[in-house]
């Protein structure tokens, strides 16, 4: 109902002022007023007269049903008019069917009336359809299978939307879950071998009572301060400096995975971890943690030997005195380590690199991945794979006819390796001037044996002496 009134009107929640969207000739002000089914006389403030009634609902006309006579009594009675929904289309989304005047507010209210809109009611048709086609596809029941999401009883369904849930299920569990199955088979192959490994380990841990102590990995790294300090890095994996709690310095070697079930460490804590000799590196202690595994050995403040021998810096020289001392710790240590142990131990990779340096440059053999023990009454290694270093490896390794393993493989080894330092150069060397001299022990055995005398650069007399002494013997 629309008024127009006199004066303006207050207290009465009723009335909504227009605010001038509505305007005709009026006394003052024109208010709106939902009055609902029924207008009673004490609604109507004094001042104020009806002016216009827009019903808010077409009553008295259906659709397809309209007649002269129904069109005669609506033109006659009047008909309702409803400027709310049009109101409602504009503010309220298509979800909410419910719109009406709220009067306190004096604003639109949009409600939902619990049912959902076309395009919900569709999505849910589609999804509904392709989860009975899932269903079907996985269990194929013999009832009917539906699973509603809307809220209604009787559920709709689009035929082809279930072959296409059917054809979903089939994609899945014919490929995905396939896929998935295969690749859990492959990580349960993998931790059972490499399970495998770490028991082979522990067993032979627990059966020897080794004098070195063992480290969790987290004290390794503790002792390394998180691995900062890298020391020198190899195929096997990476040597790091560290700091016992007691004070002295060790060297940390931390082992990549290796193949096999964990030999090259078996064999280190077998055989270093039994001996004890001035020309042997000494091993204090290992870790053995699933698969993280870490040797500690004493810390050779000079490094490796190699660094000294085939280095072109000047800071890096070594006398021939001490050269020639290295040599016989060298052979002092192999000795011990073929007739001194109660195990025969033999390294199978000896050279320069595995030779370690203390700070009064003493000689210490180390890397003991590839040694193998044997009984001391045995003279003949069986061997079923060639192991050691390409240049150092005696031939007997590749040809069966010129001999069998024996001890003599570190004594070959040990011959290539004195000749190196003696000659403080690489045995074969590819950019010699001459091809006679492309390596050294075949021109070295050539020049002795036509009388010559060996000409080394930068050679005093009396170093010459020992440099052929060590040649001669390596020989």
């Amino acid at each position: 109902m629309f008024l127009d009134c006199s004066d303006r009107v207050s207290g009465n929640r009723k009335y909504v002022d227009t605010g001038g969207c509505v305007n005709w000739e009026s006394k003052g002000y024109i208010y709106a007023m939902a009055v609902g089914d029924l207008l009673l006389a004490e609604d109507i403030e004094v001042g104020c007269d009806v002016k216009l009634l827009a019903p808010t609902s077409w009553w008295g006309l259906k659709t397809n049903e309209y007649s002269y006579a129904t069109i005669h009594t609506a033109l006659f009675y009047g008909f309702q008019l409803s400027w709310i929904r049009l109101a409602c289309h504009d503010r309220c989304s298509d979800y909410y069917y419910d719109c009406h005047f709220h009067s306190s507010s004096k604003k639109l209210q949009c409600q939902s009336d619990g049912k959902p809109s076309r395009l919900r009611h569709s999505l849910q048709v589609a999804i509904n359809s392709i989860i009975k086609g899932f269903f079907i596809a996985i269990f194929r029941p013999k009832q009917y299978v539906g699973i509603s999401l809307s809220d209604y009883d009787d559920i709709e369904y689009e035929p082809r939307l279930v072959n296409l849930g059917k054809c979903v299920a089939y994609f899945i569990v014919r490929y995905v879950a396939g896929t998935i199955l295969f690749f859990v088979f492959l990580v349960y192959k993998w931790r059972r071998r490499h399970s495998s490994v770490y028991e082979s380990i522990e067993n032979y841990l627990e059966q020897n009572s080794l004098m070195p102590i063992r480290y969790s990995y987290k004290e390794i790294k503790k002792m390394a301060k998180g691995f900062n300090e890298k020391l020198g890095e190899g195929g096997y994996g990476s040597v790091f400096k560290g700091k016992l709690r007691s004070g002295p310095c060790v060297a940390i070697k931390v082992l990549r995975k290796s193949k096999g079930k964990g030999e090259d460490f078996i064999n280190e804590v077998a055989t270093i971890g039994r001996i004890h000799h001035q020309n042997v590196v000494h091993l204090i202690g290992y870790c053995a943690e699933g698969s993280k595994r870490a040797f500690v050995y004493e810390f050779m403040l000079n490094g490796s030997l190699d660094k000294f021998i085939f280095s072109k810096e000047g800071n890096l020289h070594l006398t021939y005195d001490t050269i020639h001392d290295i040599a016989i710790g060298v052979a002092r240590g192999i000795s011990y380590l073929h007739h001194g142990c109660e195990m025969q131990i033999l390294h199978f990779d000896i050279k320069p690199h595995n030779i370690l340096l203390d700070e009064k440059f003493t000689p210490k053999i180390s890397d003991f991945g590839l040694a193998k023990l044997y009984s001391t009454d045995k003279s003949v290694v069986t061997m079923t794979t060639a192991r050691g270093t390409i240049g150092y490896m005696a031939p007997e390794l590749f040809y069966k006819n010129v001999g069998r393993i024996s001890h003599k493989y570190d004594v070959y080894s040990f011959g290539m390796f004195l000749m190196e330092i003696a000659s403080k150069r690489k045995n074969l060397n590819p950019h010699a001037e001459h091809s006679s001299q492309l390596y050294f022990p075949f021109w070295i055995y050539d020049q002795l044996d036509k009388g010559k005398d060996i000409e080394m650069e930068d050679v005093t007399e009396n170093e010459n002496k020992i440099v052929k002494k060590m040649i001669i013997v390596s020989l």
